[in-house]
């Protein structure tokens, strides 16, 4: 490829990335600041280019940039939360990696990479604020989430897992708890934690594979001021949940360097926030879950094996909802109760074509599926007081899986690797069927609106909504 050819497909990487990147030679001026950075930053880049870098900063101290830090010191910067003003004042958050390059011992000049992190900051003060206003609203005389009464099953599988949770909760051991998505992990979590001495105090959810690694570890463990550019003293869940329960849910999504910290404060008891140096005590008891096995995990290495055996003190796995034989119909008819009141329905029971129905669903998304059917089903039903076959809607689309055949030739693709084409393809038609409708989509697909966002991201689909 010719140099100049070269350049100008560099060049358009560049510019069609959605990360900022600044360059900056060894004297201090502008040689690369692409559309994504100009946008974050609301400069203009022509404003920027081939200009020193210290004449653009303005509002920002000299001291606080990662850039002329690195230049003059020449070591790398990773991760690194900043938040400032822009040129409009508006304040933004980034994760910035910034590096200097060097070639042949020469120093050539400082890459800085930076994601915009703004929204998904907000959301995540926004989390910790409502966090706290609920868990100031907790009173003693409160019955706050749900308890083992509240869970409907006869079945074997269920009730051994029934038992062994009961059990749990006279204890301050941590947990670990697998199942398949939607088969009710939190409902049991949440069991464990109001039938035990905790009862009184919090217990707080946090799902692992919501928020970047960053954010998450604020979130976890707090953040003290000036432990990061625009850091504030906020206290962490661990904090927020002294002497109640805490839920780490999909850990197996918890990035490695963030379980080590998890893992320290399981040991010692004991918190230290972002960029503080003081030891802060806490009494809290972990629940862990994940909708992966525990073997494949601990063997893929999603987790370390020294957090794995210090969480799977007791361990609780939570059957399919197919595997638990008339437990559907149960559930069924709990659902229809409900959503009678909610869409002032009379339906009075399912018919026997509508029985073997349900019992003959594959149930993917397990209890959320079953509930999300019978709510769909009912929404469409005028003046019918019984929930045939005919008005169940689950066919249509396992039809359309059905026919999608997939064929592949063992010897040419790794099984991973065929495993997440099909995850792609079915997540994309999901999409299709529902119009870009993430909510819809993740119902379909018998996964959370989260979970769905994290496999989108990890496909890299990107969708019009």
């Amino acid at each position: 490829m010719k140099e100049e050819i070269y350049s100008e497909v560099i060049e358009k990487i560049i510019e069609s990335i959605d990360e900022g990147i600044h360059f900056i030679n060894k004297d201090g001026e502008t040689i690369i600041y692409n559309n994504a950075m100009a946008k974050l930053e609301q400069m203009d880049k022509y404003d920027v280019l081939n200009k020193p870098f210290v004449d653009v900063l303005q509002s920002m101290e000299i001291k606080n940039s990662t850039l002329l830090k690195v230049l003059k010191n020449k070591k790398s910067i990773k991760d690194n939360i900043q938040k400032y003003l822009n040129k409009d004042g508006k304040e933004i958050t980034t994760i910035n990696t910034t590096v200097p390059i060097i070639v042949k011992g020469e120093l050539l000049g400082v890459l800085e990479i930076s994601k915009d992190m703004t929204q998904i900051q907000i959301l995540s003060e926004q989390i910790l604020k409502m966090k706290e206003v609920k868990n100031n609203k907790i009173t003693n005389h409160e019955k706050v989430g749900y308890k083992f009464e509240d869970i409907i099953g006869e079945s074997d599988t269920i009730k051994k897992a029934l038992s062994i949770s009961k059990k749990a909760s006279k204890s301050d051991a941590t947990v670990l708890i697998y199942g398949e998505t939607g088969t009710g992990k939190e409902l049991i979590s949440q069991s464990i934690h109001y039938d035990s001495k905790r009862k009184q105090q919090p217990f707080i959810a946090q799902n692992c594979a919501a928020l970047p690694e960053s954010l998450l570890e604020g979130i976890l463990f707090g953040t003290v001021k000036g432990g990061f550019t625009g850091a504030i003293d906020r206290p962490g869940l661990f904090e927020q949940a002294n002497q109640g329960t805490i839920l780490l849910d999909e850990i197996n999504s918890m990035p490695l360097q963030l379980q080590a910290k998890l893992l320290r404060v399981l040991q010692e008891g004991y918190v230290r926030r972002v960029g503080g140096t003081k030891d802060i005590p806490v009494d809290v008891r972990v629940i862990a879950t994940t909708n992966e096995n525990p073997r494949d995990i601990l063997n893929e290495g999603k987790i370390r094996k020294d957090l794995y055996y210090r969480l799977n003190v007791i361990y609780i796995e939570i059957p399919p909802l197919r595997e638990r034989g008339n437990d559907i119909i149960l559930l069924a008819n709990k659902f229809i109760e409900k959503y009678n009141k909610k869409l002032d329905k009379n339906i009075k029971y399912i018919s026997d074509s509508g029985i073997k129905e349900l019992r003959n669903h594959y149930w993917q998304g397990n209890v959320r599926e079953l509930e999300n059917t019978i709510y769909s089903s009912m929404s469409m039903m005028d003046d019918e007081d019984i929930l045939t076959n005919e008005m169940i809607n689950i066919n249509e689309y396992r039809t359309n899986i059905a026919e999608n055949v997939y064929v592949v030739d063992v010897d040419a693709k790794p099984l991973d690797w065929v495993v997440a084409d099909i995850e792609e393809r079915y997540i994309n038609e999901a999409l299709d069927k529902t119009n870009d409708n993430v909510t819809k989509a993740a119902a379909i697909l018998g996964l959370c609106r989260q979970n769905l966002q994290y496999k989108m991201k990890k496909y890299n689909i990107k969708r019009s909504k």
